[in-house]
């Protein structure tokens, strides 16, 4: 009876464990999810690929000195339901990304809306 509730907490104490960087990659702890910046720019590289589409630009800021971008979307198998392809972004449109900049300060966003020549693409199944 002992071994069996050993074997039986060994087991959960292993799916902890394991289960913990699930959780961690998850988790939006890297960007700041309490307000949202947009940035307008232009594509340098679109990576249409897993576990996250990676989306690169570059923009201008204050002084007019180029600053190089990365932004963040969900999974290509997501956006595909949504219509995207890897021919959706392309280097040189002009792109405005909104979402919500590294906590750390980079030139990172995790993106929550992008325009396209004025036009929304769509991210989730309630997006017009």
């Amino acid at each position: 009876m002992k071994f069996r509730a050993f074997r039986i907490s060994a087991i959960a104490l292993t799916l902890s464990v394991v289960s913990v960087p699930i959780f961690a990659h998850h988790e939006s702890s890297a960007y700041d999810m309490s307000r949202t910046v947009a940035v307008k720019g232009r594509i340098t590289q679109f990576d249409f690929v897993n576990p996250h589409v990676q989306v690169f630009f570059d923009a201008t800021d204050e002084k007019g000195s180029v600053e190089k971008w990365q932004a963040e979307l969900t999974s290509p198998n997501h956006l595909v339901r949504m219509g995207w392809s890897k021919k959706t972004l392309n280097p040189g449109d002009d792109v405005t990304v909104s979402g919500y900049r590294a906590k750390n300060g980079s030139n990172s966003i995790w993106i929550s809306k992008i325009l396209l020549k004025d036009q929304e693409l769509k991210l989730t199944p309630g997006d017009n």
